[in-house]
Parts: C-alpha cells; structure tokens; sequence
C-alpha cells in the first residue's frame, strides 16, 4: 500500500511527539548495539532495520536517511566512549590527574568500541564530501570534556590550545596501538605528554 505524502507528514509530526521521541531512541539504541558488536563494514539501513527488528521504512520516518542514523549511532559510541573514560576522573583533580586517569580506559577499551570509532575516522578521510561531518563532530564532541578539566583560571584560548594538544596525541596513541601494537613506544609517547601538562601547569605556580 502507497502512503500519501500527507500521511508521511502526520508520521513525522508524531516521530517528534514523546511517543514519537522514545521510539526514535530505543531504534537508535539498537542501531548503536549492532555497530559495536560488528562495525561499520557492509553498514546499509537495510542492517540496522534487522538490527532494530523493524522495516526501513520506519528506520526512514525516524532519520533522514542512512548518513543520519550512521552520524547519530557513532555520537552515541562517542558518549560511551566519554562516559567511560569520565567514570574513573578525578572531580578535583587536576588536567595532568585527570589524563593519567583517563588513558588506560582508552587504551585498553573493548575492541568493537574502538575499531568502530577508528573506522568513522577512517570514513571521514577517505570520503570528505559524504562522511567528513563524522571527523569534524568527533572533535566537537570530545573538545568540550578536555576544556572543563583545564585549570579554571585560565583563558579560553589556552584550555583550547592544550586541549586539541592533548586530543590530538591520544588519539596519535589509539591508532597506534591500533596498527602497530607498539605498547612500549606508546607508554613512552604517554610519559612525554604528562611530562608536558605537568610543566604547563607548574608554569602557573
């Protein structure tokens, strides 16, 4: 049976009611599950709709399209992925406490975690036009949790100069480990860059 654009219209009206909003989560959910457990290869909404237990169609009337399910199934492995790396902070602490505590959950994350993540970033670089939206949201999402655990007193600019230092180098750290297993290399590239913020901070006292 055809379904009038008039009725698509009402469809979308009720996606965005409570109901609407709570179901458009838990299909998100589900999505989000099948990505860490298998990754982004063959990834079609044909997939994720088996994976949810529904129809395209209805995966259709919740995003718009394949590319925003994707974009929204990876930021949700972001916020794990955060959520994780947060649980074990100190709350007052300071930055260089803070990384210390945070790197070996990110080093020794589950494995489908991060290689869906990687692939993203992968995505991202191979295919800018279509995916590059993957990379630049990446960074504005985890930017945000690395500036709040700067120092408060200082500037703006400075927490965002370390901050993408310190978001660059560990993400330098989890491809590494990802391609070449150099445990020892990374440990050493570790120690480097909490010898870094311990002089960035001391440079305040």
């Amino acid at each position: 049976m055809n379904t009038s654009s008039e009725e698509r219209a009402g469809y979308r009206r009720s996606a965005r009611s409570p109901r609407g909003e709570a179901r458009r989560r838990e299909l998100l959910d589900l999505v989000t599950d099948d990505l860490a457990a298998n990754g982004l290869t063959d990834f079609s909404l044909r997939r994720a709709a088996r994976a949810a237990g529904t129809t395209h169609k209805v995966l259709l009337y919740h995003f718009d399209g394949p590319e925003d399910l994707l974009r929204q199934a990876i930021y949700r492995l972001r916020e794990r992925r955060i959520d994780n790396a947060l649980a074990g902070v100190p709350e007052h602490g300071t930055l260089t406490d803070r990384v210390r505590a945070m790197w070996p959950v990110l080093r020794d994350e589950e494995t489908g975690l991060r290689q869906v993540l990687d692939q993203a970033i992968g995505l991202a670089m191979y295919d800018p036009a279509r995916y590059g939206e993957l990379g630049r949201e990446a960074s504005r999402q985890y930017l945000p949790t690395l500036v709040a655990m700067c120092p408060p007193e200082w500037t703006e600019k400075r927490k965002h100069e370390v901050s993408e230092m310190v978001l660059a180098t560990l993400r330098g750290f989890i491809v590494e480990r990802a391609t070449t297993g150099d445990a020892d290399g990374i440990a050493a590239g570790f120690a480097a860059l909490i010898r870094a913020l311990e002089r960035e901070e001391a440079a305040d006292s």
